[in-house]
């Protein structure tokens, strides 16, 4: 008897084994220090990094210090270089109290460098985790990046990270008429995309500023590669990728990654999107919907000082739990019922989405989530998630054609 326990329990422990090992053989760009370090040694280098830039629980600045690379400037994203600012928190300059090198916010007072921050540069190092979708803010400070880098005629070594969205494209393309910092491109909301292939196209569709593109023209044409991705070691689309280090502070696991596609839009209502409580972008509600539904409170806690309707007792859904049951019910597309549903729960429809002081529903923060001003309106008429889902598909497809040119990995 305890041989036929035993043998199942081992099989059991074996496959679960297999699976964690299947997880962890998953590297990113920056564990692959044999192919950068040597593009680095001897020159000035500036890193556009943050919390997530780590090999393990080692740094990607102190692997760099560590290897005798000079890192003269480190430039910080939202949230900052060590990645506890608030979502859209202005975050200032200042020296990093670990190596005494400089920090320069890129989002704040500017979101690119000055060309007095590049001066004293040779090359520039990108490495930072995506989620893989276009209003993630990390995708336009790459571009930013990348502008004042080939403007200046200075390589930039892109360290790739998995996409843990990467397996799915879907969501209305960006109208360019709606561009803006959570929305550069004409991509898609989820575009299935690492950073490093990202880089590529932006570099191949030619949609970085013409000033950019001359510089990497130059470059080329004087035998220097402009652009270097580093690959991740043993990825594909396949595989799922839990972050080792939460991407932000209001994407505390995976299954919060795998619903913000789809709950950022409450952004753009008056719905809280679950700021300042556990499950932030799982949760989700409001004070007006039926107290039927399931209950929750904001409060002030670090990365949400002050979360919309804090403190006030809001009904509405949780979605937080198991990130597989989560991606399952998720099936690669992004979800809109959830939006419709609260819309037609909603009592003052007038009120639902937020309007700027203007009035004028065309400058909402909804629409340059959107990426267009028809979401909006296809909510407003009732139509169905399927109905409108189908009307993103031209765009779709020409995307994906575009998309498949600069892909990396299977």
């Amino acid at each position: 008897m305890k041989k036929i326990i035993y043998l199942p329990c081992v099989l059991l422990f074996s496959f679960l084994a297999l699976q964690l090992m299947g997880q962890t053989n998953i590297q990113p760009g920056a564990a692959n220090t044999n192919e950068y370090i040597k593009l680095l040694k001897g020159k000035q280098v500036a890193v556009f990094a943050n919390q997530t830039s780590v090999v393990g629980n080692k740094h990607l600045v102190d692997i760099l210090l560590e290897n005798n690379i000079s890192v003269k400037t480190i430039f910080g994203p939202e949230h900052g270089f060590r990645g506890v600012a608030d979502a859209g928190e202005k975050v200032g300059n200042y020296t990093d109290p670990k190596t005494g090198i400089p920090v320069i916010s890129l989002y704040g007072t500017k979101q690119r460098p000055s060309e007095d921050d590049l001066k004293d540069v040779d090359i520039l190092v990108f490495d930072i985790q995506d989620v893989g979708v276009r209003f993630y803010t990390f995708i336009s400070s790459l571009q930013h990046f990348m502008e004042a880098g080939f403007s200046q005629k200075k390589s930039l070594v892109v360290l790739d990270r998995p996409n843990p969205n990467g397996h799915y494209v879907d969501g209305p393309v960006l109208d360019t008429a709606f561009k803006s910092f959570v929305g550069m491109q004409p991509v898609p909301v989820v575009y299935g995309m690492t950073i490093g292939e990202y880089a590529k196209m932006l570099v191949g569709e030619r949609w970085i500023e013409q000033k950019a593109l001359d510089g990497y023209g130059e470059m080329k044409s004087t035998g220097k590669e402009p652009l270097v991705v580093i690959p991740c070691l043993d990825y594909n689309r396949t595989k799922v990728y839990s972050l080792p280090i939460k991407p932000s502070p209001n994407l505390p696991d995976l299954t919060a990654v795998y619903w913000y596609p789809s709950i950022c839009f409450f952004e753009g209502t008056v719905l809280s999107e679950g700021r300042g409580t556990a499950a932030p972008f799982q949760m989700f509600g409001h004070p007006s919907l039926p107290n039927n539904l399931y209950q929750f409170t904001p409060k002030s806690m670090p990365g949400a000082a002050s979360p919309k309707l804090k403190d006030q007792l809001c009904y509405g859904w949780n979605l937080s739990g198991n990130p597989g049951e989560a991606r399952k019910k998720i099936n690669a597309q992004l979800h809109l019922e959830y939006l419709i549903e609260a819309y037609k729960l909603f009592p003052d429809k007038e009120k639902f989405f937020i309007l700027p002081k203007s009035g004028d529903p065309r400058a909402s923060f909804f629409n340059k989530l959107a990426g267009n001003e028809l979401l909006m309106k296809q909510v407003q008429q009732g139509m169905s998630a399927e109905a409108i889902r189908k009307t993103w598909e031209p765009a779709l497809v020409t995307f994906k054609s575009i998309r498949q040119k600069y892909l990396l990995y299977q």
